[in-house]
């Protein structure tokens, strides 16, 4: 039987556009509206250094307004527009596969649509496993440094008040204030998801795609279990629209993809390996990345999760983000 080699199927130009544009539009987290494509931090991506600042202003002071007077001697004082800035963590990343091992899958029909889709998939679950170990990072230090003002801790409660409800996760909502009714999805792990199901509390919306979206209160639902889960305890999460803003380019000096031949492998029968890089930032809004436990020249997914790597730059309402930590 004939083996397509990896070779005869892949192009790397378009082998690499087509991973970087598919990856990250088939998440959840995208389809949802939580994670939202940033142009500019896509050609911060493509240009030099290990991270990127974004300024932004902050909005205006909720002062009193002055009370006029016909004195000409008494005169008004300016306010100021204050300013600040996210500090956004590039990443730097790679993976490789051994065509002995894909040999046959990769044979017989439509083999570029295989392992296009194989990679695809492998970068759309690395990006989501490293904006969860964001949001456990962000989760650690506001805990630690703004009074855990956005997050719902029900586990010392007892009996049915610490368990995941209704009443919990609009409590949770409610750390956002008056922004609370800009939430659109929820974060769950699978544990959760089967007590939500339990209680026929699920509906399902069409998506954009033909498919249909699992809803909780209006929410999107997204399934990982990923998120944390310590002795019992299970972390939920609250997005709001726009609530991570990511980027994904090719690199700018090494190839987005390669194949590799090793002819003396296998005895000589040879090997071919596909090498796969990208570029990827996933961002929290409100927050700016603070280097302090980095080893290598990207941060790791637990290094990603270390609350002493991030600050929180914005008031707690302008962050479209709660945590909602409960038993089942």
């Amino acid at each position: 039987m004939a083996v397509t080699r990896l070779s005869d199927v892949v192009i790397p130009e378009e082998f690499t556009t087509y991973t970087v544009q598919n990856s990250m539009e088939n998440s959840a987290l995208v389809q949802s509206g939580v994670a939202a494509r940033n142009g500019e931090i896509e050609a911060q991506l493509r240009a030099g250094a290990e991270s990127f600042s974004v300024p932004f202003w902050n909005d205006l002071s909720d002062d009193e307004a002055d009370i006029v007077s016909d004195d000409p001697d008494t005169s008004s004082t300016p306010a100021k527009l204050g300013s600040g800035k996210q500090i956004v963590r590039k990443s730097f990343l790679h993976k490789s596969w051994s065509a002995m091992n894909l040999a046959s899958e990769l044979s017989g029909d439509d083999a570029l649509t295989r392992i296009q889709n194989r990679t695809t998939a492998y970068w759309t679950r690395q990006a989501q496993r490293r904006l969860i170990g964001s949001l456990n990072g962000i989760l650690g230090d506001n805990v630690a440094n703004d009074s855990g003002d956005m997050l719902q801790d029900i586990t010392a409660e007892t009996g049915a008040a610490n368990k995941f409800s209704v009443a919990a996760v609009i409590d949770a909502a409610g750390t956002l204030g008056d922004q609370m009714g800009g939430l659109s999805a929820m974060g769950v792990h699978s544990d959760t998801y089967k007590v939500i199901l339990k209680s026929d509390a699920i509906e399902y919306v069409p998506d954009s795609q033909g498919g249909m979206i699992a809803t909780y209160r209006g929410m999107a639902l997204i399934v990982d279990d990923l998120l944390p889960v310590l002795t019992g305890d299970y972390t939920s999460v609250l997005f709001g629209a726009g609530a991570v803003g990511w980027g994904m380019t090719a690199p700018r000096i090494a190839e987005g993809t390669e194949i590799e031949s090793k002819p003396s492998a296998g005895n000589g029968g040879g090997q071919q390996v596909l090498h796969s890089r990208v570029n990827l930032a996933m961002h929290p809004a409100g927050f700016a990345w603070q280097e302090s436990s980095v080893v290598g020249d990207s941060a790791t997914i637990a290094e990603l999760g270390e609350a002493t790597n991030w600050n929180r730059v914005v008031e707690r309402r302008a962050v479209p983000l709660a945590f909602l930590k409960h038993k089942l």
